[in-house]
C-alpha cells in the first residue's frame, strides 16, 4: 500500500465515521434529506462570511457555513409549521434557494476566480498525502484533515454518550419527552448544530456527495439489521467504515475517482442489506408473504370444510375432486394445499372426502369468531 492510499484510507475512515454518528439520528427522525440540504447551503454560509471578513483564511468562513446550516433547518421548520407545506416539500423549497442565492453572490463578485466543479463536489481524496502534517514534537500525528475529523468523531460519539437518553427519547417520543420535562426543539437544534458542523468539516475533505453518503447510507443498512439504538450506531461506524476500506482499495486498483467509488460502495452494501436483512430484507419479506399466502390458502379449506361440515352439502363440499370448483381454485392447487393440510394435521381424508381435525375446526371457528364444537363440548 503506497503512502497516498494510506493517508486516503485514514481521511476517508475518519469522515465515515465522523458522519456516521449523527446519521443514525437524522435516519429515525426521518431527515435524511437535511444533511443533502446543508451540504448545499455551505456556499451560500462561505459567501456571506468572506463579505464580512475579506479574508479567505478567516475561520468565521468555517461558522459561517455551520450557522448556514442551522439556518436550512431553521426555515424548513418555520415553513413546516405553517402547514401548508411539508417537510420535504419544504426542504426541497428551501435549500435550492439559499444554493442559488449563494451561486449567484459567488458568480457576481468573483467573476476571476476558477471553480473545479469535480473538486467542489468529490473533494480531494487523492491528494490526502500533500494536505498539512501534524507532529508532536517528533512524532509524526497525521493530516490535518483526518485528525480534524478524527477529533469530531470523539466529540460526536462523547455528545451521544452524554445525551443518550435525551436523544433517544426526543427521537421516538418526542411528546413524551416534553410531557417529562425536557426539550425537544433544543436536542434538535444541537443535533442539526452537529450535523452542520461535522458537514462543514467533512465537505473540504470528501465533497457533498461522499458526506450525504456517509450520512444516510450505513445507517440505512444498520437500520435494516437491528432495532436496537446501541446496535446501529454502532454497526453504522462499522459499515461505513468497511465501505471507505474496501472503496479506496478499490479505487487505487482501478485508478478511478476515490470518492465515487467508496460512494459506489455504500451502494452495494445498502443493495446487499436490503436483499439479505433476516427481518427486514427483501428475500425475508419475499419469504414471508410466501407462508402467509399458503397459511391464509390452508385456513380458506379449513373454513370452506368448517361452514358445510354436519349439513346435507358436505358430501359434494367436501369431495376432493370437486372442491376446485367450490373454492375456485386450480385443482395442482387444491391438491398442494390439500397435501400441506394434512401434514400440518388440520384435515384427514374418510376416502374421497375431506374431514376437519379437532385443530383445523378450532383453527376455521377462530378465523370466523366462533367457539368450536370442541370447546363448547368441554364446558
Amino acid at each position: 500500500m503506497t503512502l497516498a492510499e494510506q493517508e486516503s484510507l485514514f481521511l476517508v475512515s475518519s469522515v465515515a465515521a465522523a458522519c456516521a454518528v449523527p446519521g443514525v439520528f437524522l435516519v429515525l427522525r426521518r431527515l435524511a434529506l437535511i444533511g443533502d440540504a446543508i451540504s448545499h447551503v455551505l456556499l451560500f454560509g462561505i459567501v456571506i462570511a468572506y463579505f464580512v471578513t475579506q479574508d479567505l483564511a478567516s475561520p468565521w468562513l468555517s461558522i459561517g457555513a455551520a450557522a448556514s446550516g442551522v439556518l436550512t433547518v431553521a426555515l424548513v421548520e418555520l415553513l413546516q409549521r405553517t402547514k401548508l407545506v411539508k417537510e420535504d416539500a419544504a426542504i426541497g423549497l428551501v435549500f435550492p434557494a439559499l444554493f442559488s442565492i449563494g451561486t449567484l453572490l459567488a458568480s457576481m463578485n468573483f467573476r476571476d476566480t476558477h471553480l473545479d466543479v469535480d473538486q467542489v463536489l468529490l473533494g480531494h481524496i487523492e491528494y490526502a498525502n500533500q494536505t498539512r502534517p501534524i507532529y508532536l514534537g517528533s512524532l509524526y500525528l497525521g493530516r490535518q484533515p483526518t485528525l480534524i475529523m478524527l477529533g469530531l468523531f470523539t466529540i460526536n460519539a462523547l455528545l451521544v454518550a452524554v445525551f443518550y437518553k435525551e436523544l433517544k427519547l426526543t427521537t421516538f417520543d418526542a411528546a413524551l419527552a416534553t410531557s417529562l420535562g425536557f426539550l425537544p426543539g433544543l436536542m434538535h437544534y444541537g443535533l442539526m448544530t452537529v450535523v452542520s458542523v461535522t458537514t462543514v468539516a467533512a465537505f473540504d475533505a470528501v465533497g457533498p456527495v461522499l458526506v450525504v453518503a456517509f450520512l444516510v447510507l450505513p445507517a440505512i443498512c444498520a437500520r435494516l439489521l437491528t432495532d436496537r439504538l446501541v446496535w446501529m450506531l454502532i454497526l453504522s461506524v462499522v459499515f461505513a467504515v468497511m465501505a471507505s476500506i474496501v472503496g479506496v482499495k478499490i479505487a487505487y486498483q482501478f485508478q478511478t475517482n476515490t470518492a465515487g467509488m467508496v460512494a459506489t460502495t455504500l451502494g452495494g452494501l445498502f443493495a446487499v442489506v436490503s436483499i439479505a436483512a433476516p427481518k427486514r430484507g427483501i428475500l425475508a419479506d419475499a419469504i414471508r408473504r410466501f407462508r402467509q399466502r399458503r397459511e391464509f390458502l390452508e385456513t380458506m379449506l379449513a373454513i370452506h370444510l368448517y361452514q358445510h361440515e354436519n349439513t346435507p352439502a358436505e358430501p359434494d363440499e367436501a369431495l376432493l375432486t370437486g372442491l376446485h370448483r367450490h373454492l375456485l381454485w386450480p385443482p395442482a392447487e387444491v391438491t398442494r394445499v390439500v397435501k400441506r393440510a394434512e401434514q400440518n394435521g388440520t384435515v384427514t381424508r374418510q376416502g374421497p372426502i375431506l374431514k376437519l381435525t379437532p385443530t383445523g375446526r378450532s383453527r376455521a371457528a377462530s378465523v370466523l369468531g366462533e367457539q368450536s364444537p370442541k370447546v363448547e363440548e368441554s364446558r
